[in-house]
């Protein structure tokens, strides 16, 4: 998208001037950057993608300066026509392809003598970047200004000191994304919608162009339950309803519709009330149910479908066999209502105790993401086993995990540190086995908060006073508004044991 300091008249991201002009509903196309009202305001936003549906001409628009996140599908009239927009330069991608045909000849030619995989996932979408490390702005702003006099909790420990920083919680709280991921849209790239849409398949399962498809939200609205969900992300559903202004998700059985009189048919047929597994944990509050993707495998690819509308980072797989699923509810009158969940692979390789983690749109800022990550590491307490997320997180999840890590540290050398033995025995194996995270999470944690130093001949790990005081102002919260935990007495649940069939890819 164009750059916010760059002026009108010239090319993002290119010195070469830009062709000005006047357009109108049927010559305004992708490339182009027009003004677009946004909040009220008019704003300029590059043209990303055009489509028809029911209810007219629709613009897919990338907003200068905003989180990709905020991009959206606008009606005709949002678009100020009256404004010259930006046109895009068609000649110089033509004479680089004219200028680079031989070369690709050549390459398409040594392709042809290798020999590709039988069987491969089907991924609809990669990540498009490294996964953010915002650890700098948290402690710089938590420290906000530093006492040169500042008291410690010291703990004496083997382990290697480095420097580090830390970031604040997101994946209930969306509106620190704005401030923790970078806004900063970048430039853009040229790409052909009509040949990108001939080669998705036609449940829209596969993509040649990944990085084009990420930026193009292809569903607008999604009626779920008694929610109205606005997508984030592209997600693989048929292409069919992309021409629908508005797609009905059944909430139990997570079946999907584009119009309302097949899903009200469906919902006076449709009897299941909660989700298709066995409830393994039930509180006042939740319930949580395990599902294997073997056995429910319609509900665990639509559950996939469903969530990545809301995951940039994450991979979508259409064999779900290799997964559990553990689903959390809420229940009323009704049943049992989808709030969140995350996937498990049966046997990870890599000791992944999450694959996947979502809590949906209209739950967040309300706990549920810690409840999904205390449940994960409960779980990993049973098996005996220390968990991690699997990597690369999202950018909500990574700030969620890192906020979790942090507060369960501090908390447990606080405990540590005012019993006199517990300082002795203090070790980042302790440390790991107690709150079942694996050591590169417990070191990185401590590295990034700066609480590794090494102090007099020997290492050591310190509590500077933000965190302190930080905690103490969390707990006298707490005697007020009790934060909701996981209960590990109400967990029904043994590991369960796979034959090699079972855990495998059903192709």
């Amino acid at each position: 998208m164009a750059g916010g300091s760059q002026p009108h008249d010239v090319a993002v991201g290119s010195p070469a001037p830009k062709q000005m002009g006047r357009a109108t509903v049927d010559t305004l196309k992708t490339g182009c950057i027009a003004m677009v009202e946004k909040d009220g305001k008019p704003r300029r936003a590059e043209i990303l993608s055009v489509r028809d549906v029911k209810s007219g001409r629709q613009f897919y628009c990338n907003f200068d300066n905003f989180n990709k996140r905020l991009d959206e599908w606008v009606p005709v009239a949002r678009i100020d026509f009256s404004q010259d927009v930006e046109w895009p330069s068609p000649e110089k991608p033509k004479e680089t392809k004219k200028a680079s045909a031989p070369v690709a000849k050549k390459t398409v030619t040594q392709k042809k003598g290798q020999k590709r995989p039988a069987r491969t996932r089907e991924a609809s979408i990669a990540s498009e970047g490294s996964t953010p490390h915002p650890w700098t702005e948290f402690v710089e702003s938590q420290k906000a200004t530093p006492d040169p006099e500042e008291e410690k909790l010291t703990l004496a420990m083997d382990l290697d000191a480095s420097p580090g920083a830390d970031d604040d919680d997101a994946m209930d709280v969306d509106d620190v994304v704005i401030d923790a991921v970078s806004t900063k849209a970048e430039p853009p790239e040229q790409f052909s919608r009509e040949e990108e849409i001939e080669k998705l398949r036609v449940g829209g399962s596969m993509t040649q162009n990944q990085a084009e498809i990420s930026r193009i939200r292809n569903i607008s609205k999604v009626q779920f339950g008694k929610y109205d969900l606005f997508p984030w992300y592209f997600s693989p559903y048929p292409e069919v309803f992309t021409q629908e202004d508005l797609m009905y998700i059944c909430e139990f059985c997570l079946s999907y519709y584009g119009d309302l009189k097949s899903f009200t048919r469906h919902r006076q047929k449709c009897t299941l009330q909660h989700p298709p597994g066995n409830e393994i944990y039930r509180d006042d509050y939740v319930s949580f149910f395990e599902i294997d993707g073997r056995r429910q495998r319609t509900w665990c690819r639509n559950l996939c479908l469903l969530s990545k509308m809301f995951l940039d980072h994450k991979t979508l797989y259409y064999d779900v066999d290799p997964f559990l699923f553990y689903v959390m509810t809420s229940r009323d009158e009704k049943g049992f209502h989808l709030v969140g969940y995350f996937s498990k692979e049966k046997e990870s390789a890599d000791g992944y105790n999450v694959a996947c983690i979502l809590t949906l749109p209209q739950f967040q800022r309300k706990g549920y993401g810690r409840l999904l990550i205390q449940f994960s590491y409960e779980l990993s307490k049973i098996e005996c086993k220390l968990g991690s997320p699997e990597k690369p997180l999202s950018d909500l999840g990574l700030l969620s995990y890192r906020q979790y890590w942090t507060e369960n540290l501090v908390e447990i050398l606080l405990k540590l540190n005012a019993d006199e033995a517990g300082k002795d025995r203090t070790s980042i194996d302790m440390l790991s086995q107690e709150l079942s995270m694996t050591t590169l999470d417990v070191e990185q944690t401590l590295q990034a908060l700066q609480m590794q130093v090494y102090h007099k001949g020997e290492h050591k790990i310190v509590i500077p006073t933000y965190l302190i005081k930080k905690h103490e102002a969390l707990v006298e919260k707490q005697k007020t508004k009790p934060k909701r935990t996981i209960d590990p007495a109400k967990i029904q649940w043994k590991p369960p044991v796979f034959t090699a069939s079972t855990r495998t890819w059903g192709w």
